[in-house]
């Protein structure tokens, strides 16, 4: 009976470090992915701590691809993405966001909108020089992202259309970057979110008559935007549920941010 008895308590303990094992792993919560979304997720993360003393978050950027690439292998809880995984089905797709990307130039372009067409010639290398466009004697720099890029793959599927991107030139990996070397390089043109491009000092091209503003975005008139996505390995559950849940719902840090609250969207899309 005794031998049962201390078998019993042996298995009780282990289980109990079983069971207490999720709960610990259940507030250490990896995420890396856009950097379109970093500075969102990032003032979520300090703000969330602060109420919840045993969560530590760890914060990190990469790209939307890598983002989705290490959530779909376990490697994080979640990947944050501007764009959707149809190819990872076993991904859950929490929206929790709009954001809006301007094509961006340096300022003494001189250039205050343009078509998509234009627009597209600039990207495809049709177009070298900006008197081209109505702008001065001036060679056009264009600052490419990465394939790995949600952003890029953004501008492509919303601007460029079956146009491919040229290859050559310029390739910076952050939002952050681009809008640094953008503003130093005299010629310069990219594309970055409203997150990174905002209070930057660079020319928000107007596309097809459209401002790059939150009210065209709602309304429909500006085309450049996607949803902001936080994918996780199968439905989100515990402390990951319920910060994905914050970022959802506080629309000051939303805001603040440079993004658009879903719930104010008066047109949606169902692959962006």
């Amino acid at each position: 009976m005794k031998r049962h008895a201390a078998l019993a308590a042996l298995l009780l303990g282990v289980s109990a470090v079983a069971s207490a094992s999720p709960a610990f792993a259940d507030t250490n919560i990896t995420i890396a992915g856009s950097t379109a979304l970093l500075p969102l997720i990032k003032d979520a993360a300090g703000v969330y701590q602060q109420g919840h003393a045993d969560v530590k978050i760890s914060v990190s950027g990469g790209g939307s691809g890598t983002g989705i690439n290490q959530v779909a292998q376990k490697a994080i809880d979640i990947g944050d993405s501007d764009i959707t995984a149809p190819t990872h089905p076993e991904l859950h797709d929490s929206r929790v966001a709009v954001i809006g990307f301007a094509v961006v130039t340096h300022p003494g372009v001189g250039v205050k909108g343009l078509t998509k067409a234009q627009i597209r010639d600039i990207f495809t290398g049709k177009t070298t020089n900006w008197k081209q466009v109505g702008g001065p004697d001036l060679k056009v720099v264009v600052i490419n992202r990465p394939r790995s890029s949600g952003t890029r793959a953004v501008f492509a599927k919303t601007v460029m259309g079956s146009e491919a991107i040229s290859e050559s030139g310029i390739v910076e990996e952050a939002t952050g970057t681009v809008v640094s070397v953008v503003k130093q390089t005299p010629g310069a043109i990219s594309y970055a979110a409203f997150s990174g491009t905002r209070g930057s000092g660079l020319t928000e091209l107007g596309v097809d008559g459209g401002a790059a503003t939150d009210e065209n975005i709602i309304s429909g008139k500006y085309p450049v935007w996607s949803y902001e996505h936080m994918f996780t390995n199968g439905p989100p559950a515990g402390e990951i549920s319920r910060f994905i849940a914050f970022v959802q719902s506080s629309s000051d840090l939303v805001r603040k941010n440079g993004f658009i609250m879903i719930r104010d969207m008066k047109v949606t899309e169902t692959d962006r």
